[in-house]
């Protein structure tokens, strides 16, 4: 977390293992490819994991629950509450940030805060701010003509070029033609709509596919409405600009709808592109977060705050659960809940007498991020809240902790909202 001194290191690592989003329902409307191959594994047409309760609602059920609460703020914190959320912390309470916003009754919001104002680098999570910039670029370009800005989103095709250069995670590819199905890094000329580009880096976390559509944001701001450009007129627009310009162009993109959007700049910010290349030919800033930040974001989001309403709907539809879910929203518990999650970590080692550096357990520094929003049961969504999560808790693995803490939580928020009538 901020001021935990750093060493040189052998190994720095952003990884994010593969967690699919959209409604599995959304193939003809979306032409996101991988959900055509995950509805045929749901029909028994081929082989392949299948999804918990949780991951099966429809694109028309997956939609946002607190347009009739738009004035509803985070409420002060609670103490009581704050205490038991940070009692399922255990041992390593002082490495950790959280938020809980419980919203099951809706007219008696509970709020809890542990250590909400620290601020750490977010990781993956940022590149929700991503998503933000181009909802909000494409509402500036046709502010009422929502078809426009979906049309736009869907048939766009973007060619990946050296800006994908490198990334270790990989994603779900559909041929259409061979209805085949391929799982790789995204490599130059690899070619997709993009909204699968946006799906490729919410759902598996790419930061190949983040840098492409970052880049694709610069050539928005520079042609406008003129947009998209053949990709020889994008690579010359790169080539020829200066780095200064794409660098205040990149800023303006990504920090421009902030505090449009009731987003505090000074407590949330992602500053730079994801991959090697795309840094060096963009300069960018630093990135952080707290998780009183990140929870402002999810409750603007379900209020349709984000934007307007058409882009929070989209938004919290790239981040709805439909594959295997990692880390917090892996948890048994959440089985049967729709999770719309996003997660980020970044590690780093350095030699240490009997200590082998693994993923997600650094020994300088071991970020773990998640945010999610959790209506449980899915299709019931008797329980309903909002959890935003920091944490730095060195040599540990915290995929497994984050894990076992979303079990934890969601068992304290069933035990607040007991069923009447259950056995005690």
């Amino acid at each position: 977390m901020k001021g935990f001194g750093l060493a040189s290191s052998l190994a720095l690592l952003l990884a994010m293992p593969t967690a699919q989003a959209y409604p599995l329902d959304s193939y003809a409307e979306t032409r996101i490819g991988r959900l055509e191959a995950q509805r045929q594994v749901e029909a028994g047409e081929i082989p392949g994991e299948k999804q918990p309760p949780g991951a099966k609602l429809t694109r028309a059920e997956v939609d946002l629950r607190l347009l009739a609460h738009r004035d509803l703020d985070i409420p002060a914190a609670d103490p009581g509450f704050s205490r038991q959320v940070t009692a399922v912390l255990g041992e390593y309470a002082d490495r950790y940030a959280i938020s809980v916003l419980d919203l099951s009754a809706i007219d008696a919001p509970r709020y809890a805060e542990h250590q909400g104002g620290l601020s750490q680098n977010p990781g993956s999570v940022g590149k929700l701010l991503v998503l933000l910039g181009w909802m909000q670029a494409l509402a500036d370009l046709y502010p009422d003509d929502t078809d426009k800005r979906w049309a736009l989103l869907r048939d766009t095709m973007i060619t990946a070029d050296d800006f994908v250069v490198s990334d270790h995670h990989t994603v779900r590819m559909w041929n259409r033609e061979t209805q085949t199905l391929t799982r790789r890094s995204l490599a130059p000329g690899d070619r997709g709509s993009l909204l699968e580009y946006l799906d490729w880096m919410i759902s598996a976390s790419s930061n190949s596919a983040a840098s492409a559509v970052m880049r694709e944001g610069l050539l928005l701001r520079a042609f406008g409405k003129d947009y998209p450009r053949a990709d020889d007129e994008g690579r010359e627009y790169l080539r020829k600009t200066p780095k200064s310009e794409l660098s205040a162009s990149l800023a303006a993109f990504l920090e421009d709808p902030e505090p449009r959007n009731g987003l505090d700049l000074a407590l949330l910010r992602q500053g730079s592109f994801f991959t090697q290349t795309g840094q060096r030919r963009v300069p960018g800033r630093t990135s952080y977060a707290t998780t009183r930040a990140l929870m402002t974001y999810l409750l603007r989001l379900e209020q349709g705050r984000l934007v307007d309403e058409f882009s929070s709907r989209e938004m919290k539809r790239l981040m709805y659960q439909t594959e295997r879910r990692i880390r917090y929203a892996s948890s048994p518990a959440l089985a049967g809940a729709a999770v719309y999650y996003k997660s980020g970590s970044l590690f780093e080692c350095r030699p240490e007498p009997d200590f082998a550096c693994k993923a997600y357990a650094g020994n300088i520094k071991n970020y773990m991020n998640s945010v999610a929003i959790v209506e449980s049961p899915a299709g019931g969504r008797r329980l309903y809240y909002f959890v935003t999560m920091l944490s730095n808790v060195l040599r540990r693995n915290s995929a497994e902790d984050h894990q076992e803490i979303g079990t934890r939580i969601q068992r304290l928020i069933e035990s607040m909202h007991p069923v009447a009538g259950a056995a005690r």
